[in-house]
């Protein structure tokens, strides 16, 4: 980021370099939700296949949001500033990562009202669902990589289909015929 003007100025309108740097991270963050709920208002009201929906919504809410330049300048900033500015982190914390499945909860609770999903606890199945989508692609983002469009779709798959075994209201015919008595 480049401010254009000396550094003199910069102090002299923030007067603190803590109060500068909460201001910049505020700016992210805000770019950063922009982003977020966007891709989040992708998310097709009624979907018809479920699988593959959810599959392309990780796709882009990796892409968007979690892979993007602004997601990964935010997790680098915290994990080597958080210790020194623990406010800031409560702040990302409150602002990222607890938005995200607050809104994604949302998702998944109209997804149960139409007969999709059975979920008792919307905020932890959408922790879980993220959670599932970052496994694959933790370590590649953890040192600044960024993963392939391949490694993308993988993980969104892999989530999508696990996230399901454990939440889908819809069994297969295999599961239906395990489940009746001989």
């Amino acid at each position: 980021m480049e401010a254009c003007v000396s550094r003199q100025t910069i102090y002299n309108h923030y007067r603190e370099k803590e109060i500068l740097f909460t201001a910049v991270v505020e700016d992210v963050m805000d770019r950063a939700n922009a982003m977020l709920f966007s891709t989040l208002s992708s998310f097709p009201d009624k979907p018809d296949r479920l699988e593959d929906e959810l599959a392309d919504f990780a796709v882009r809410l990796s892409a968007n949001c979690l892979c993007n330049q602004d997601g990964k300048f935010l997790r680098k900033l915290v994990l080597s500033e958080g210790e020194h500015y623990p406010h800031l982190f409560e702040a990302w914390r409150r602002q990222g990562p607890a938005k995200i499945a607050t809104a994604l909860g949302m998702i998944f609770a109209r997804l149960t009202r139409q007969g999709l999903l059975e979920i008792d606890d919307f905020d932890l199945a959408a922790r879980q669902f993220l959670a599932l989508v970052n496994a694959d692609l933790q370590m590649a983002t953890l040192f600044g990589g960024k993963p392939t469009e391949e490694e993308l779709a993988t993980a969104a798959r892999n989530a999508a289909r696990t996230f399901l075994k454990a939440y889908s209201s819809v069994r297969s015919p295999q599961e239906t015929a395990v489940q009746e008595p001989a």
